[in-house]
């Protein structure tokens, strides 16, 4: 069974990666190995002008793997439009409980909704919408939920997404 895939989305600055920031100690308290994907929808440079990799990759490697004790990173030539199920797929740990992943709102997976002023703020297909989180009074059929309030959310997600078993890994 594939790890399952939790998309958070709201418009720029509506408090995203803060949120995921704080509901991710509480989901490992709760035993859970999570790995986070964000879409960057303006571009990003991680690596380091001089450096080794950025080396590498200037000089046309279509991939760079740095390797250190406990971490690695990886610079990739990548479709413009890949899907989070593809960076899933090919390059996350598979023991993994959960990713969540900021941005993907057009994809089909799960999603919760950070609204800062109001519902609409960036268009979302309310199919497999989980919740709302916004400390305005919104009307919508899902639960609602305060941003500040994380153990209601934490728990939310751990009734939705139960730990995945040890044979579930092996499959």
């Amino acid at each position: 069974m594939p790890i399952p895939i939790l998309c958070f989305v709201g418009r720029s600055n509506s408090g995203k990666t803060t949120l995921i920031e704080r509901l991710i100690p509480e989901l490992v308290k709760a035993g859970y190995k999570v790995a986070t994907v964000k879409h960057a929808g303006h571009g990003f440079d991680l690596d380091t002008e001089g450096k080794d990799s950025w080396r590498h990759k200037r000089a046309g490697a279509s991939t760079v793997m740095v390797l250190s004790k406990g971490s690695l990173a990886m610079f990739a030539d990548v479709n413009d439009d890949i899907k989070v199920s593809e960076l899933r797929d090919r390059f996350l740990d598979q023991s993994l409980d959960l990713i969540i992943a900021e941005g993907w709102k057009s994809e089909g997976f799960p999603k919760i909704v950070v609204v800062r002023d109001q519902l609409g703020e960036v268009p979302v297909s309310h199919d497999g919408l989980l919740a709302v989180l916004s400390n305005r009074k919104i009307d919508v059929k899902v639960p609602l939920i305060d941003p500040d309030d994380i153990p209601t959310l934490a728990a939310l997600i751990v009734r939705q997404f139960p730990k995945r078993s040890s044979h579930e890994l092996e499959t």
